[in-house]
């Protein structure tokens, strides 16, 4: 790609945050014929969930973070982009040329700190290993231990210190440990993606976001089997010298050659809806209440993460203790997992509006010991979600050229930690297509590779006999009465 001309043609498919991040920094670098191809309607759907959106990219919040125990190369990352994110909090501010539906109170990063606690009585060996890794970067107390009386006090200069204990842990004398990553914090994730979508836009970037004509049908192929481009839905075909697919979910089912490394699993996601009379209204708000983390490695029985409210009182707990499947067999008779979800009825035949009970099991567990608040003043669940993510066997992402398909690159394989990086990894992808400092650790992770070996953080590919398929397990949704009976 580095002898390519800027007036080559270059298709994205798909407008989740690699796509969106592709597209904005092809942009910014000259590229001068991109386009990306979606069938959301973004810009009637405004990446909202609850107007059918249902990408991973469609939600109203993520975690923003730099705490990655030793991975120095996602740490730092994860600051050049909180960089980014602060820059587009300005523009925001100033008001000038925003997207239709933004103004300039809006902002799309908020700094409220990300908490990272656990019911043990020692910090896990990854937060021992982020605090190490910090202070030999030069970010010396950015992590701060909530038992520790000075990182306290640093917590309470900058504004935090409700962070070091959002859970009212030590007023009712029970323990509370943990390290908060006063980096970190919140990221409003619709309006993010509309402002990126702008952005790509503005330098010259071309959408089309439609549920015929922006929805990949198939690629267009050489004779020598070369991919030439994509066809759409509507029978249009787009030529293109690369063709980039950023399917989010659905990408390792239109590209086969990701078996072993790359498969669709789903994030399981409850939602309470806070009235402004709680008294939880201000405590979880922004300013007052962190994102959270809450025994992330410890199996089915952990895994959850949270968010404060909204500005419209809704407060999502997240489920990744168990990340499960939905393995259907596919033309060349191999299953692989595939998005379902609460619109994907209209093309399938099937929909999901519950999640899995032991994901509802252990989060109403955690929020019994946790936030008791919510059962005592009657708060109850307002929205039950499995949100699909890509997971890799090693949980990094794939940015690479697919081997023996000439013309197709590949960006997935964001395993649940990619949106943090929206503002800034578009800028590594194209490092990466135009062979710029690709020795570079992160780069060099996300190469193609084999399939998952004995030490993978994840299993894949299990089948629709694996005890993750959704197919196996009980379901469960907002029903009052349903969850009673667990």
């Amino acid at each position: 790609m580095a002898s390519t001309s800027k007036d080559a043609r270059i298709n994205i498919v798909g407008a989740g945050i690699f796509g969106l991040s592709t597209a904005l920094h092809l942009a910014r670098r000259g590229y001068k014929n991109v386009t990306v191809f979606d069938k959301q309607p973004y810009d009637d759907t405004e990446y909202s969930y609850s107007k059918g959106c249902d990408a991973a990219s469609a939600d109203m919040n993520k975690i923003i973070r730099t705490a990655y125990g030793s991975q120095v190369e996602y740490q730092e990352m994860g600051f050049e982009a909180i960089e980014i994110w602060k820059e587009w909090n300005a523009e925001l501010a100033d008001g000038q040329d925003l997207p239709p539906g933004l103004t300039s109170s809006d902002r799309v990063f908020v700094n409220c700190g990300s908490l990272s606690f656990t019911d043990s009585e020692e910090l896990h060996p990854f937060e021992i290993a982020t605090i190490k890794t910090m202070e030999s970067q030069g970010h010396k107390d950015t992590q701060l231990v909530t038992n520790d009386p000075r990182h306290v006090a640093i917590a309470k200069s900058r504004g935090q210190e409700g962070a070091c204990d959002p859970f009212h842990r030590r007023k009712r004398g029970k323990s509370s440990l943990g390290v908060l990553d006063s980096s970190g914090g919140v990221t409003i994730a619709d309006k993010a993606c509309r402002f990126a979508l702008h952005k790509a836009r503005q330098l010259g970037a071309n959408f089309v976001l439609d549920p015929v004509a922006g929805a990949f049908d198939s690629f267009m192929l050489s004779s020598l089997g070369r991919v030439q481009g994509a066809k759409t839905k509507d029978g249009k075909s787009h030529k293109a010298e690369l063709t980039i697919m950023a399917c989010g979910g659905l990408t390792p089912s239109l590209v086969p050659e990701l078996d072993g490394l790359c498969e669709a699993t789903g994030g399981s996601v409850v939602i309470y809806k806070i009235p402004k009379s709680s008294s939880l209204w201000d405590r979880t708000s922004p300013e007052n209440f962190p994102t959270w983390l809450w025994n992330m490695r410890s199996g089915a029985e952990g895994g959850l993460y949270g968010f404060p409210r909204t500005d419209e009182g809704f407060i999502k707990v997240g489920y990744r203790g168990t990340k499960y499947t939905n393995p259907r067999t596919q033309d060349d008779g191999q299953q692989r997992s595939v998005p379902i979800t609460r619109w994907s009825g209209k093309e399938t035949g099937e929909e999901l509006q519950q999640i899995p009970v032991q994901a509802m099991r252990v989060i109403r567990g955690f929020l019994d010991e946790y936030l008791p608040e919510l059962g005592e003043e009657g708060i109850d669940v307002a929205l039950t979600r499995v949100c699909w993510y890509t997971d890799t066997f090693d949980n990094h992402f794939v940015v690479d050229h697919v081997p023996s398909k000439e013309g197709l690159f590949v960006v997935t394989g964001g395993s649940g930690h990619a949106f943090k990086y929206l503002p800034n990894i578009g800028n590594w992808i194209v490092d990466v297509i135009e062979g710029v400092q690709t020795d570079r650790p992160a780069i060099k992770a996300w190469k193609w590779r084999g399939s998952q070996a004995e030490t993978s953080v994840n299993v894949l590919m299990e089948g629709s006999q694996g005890s993750r398929a959704l197919d196996n397990v009980q379901l469960v949704g907002k029903n009052r009465e349903e969850r009673a009976k667990l």
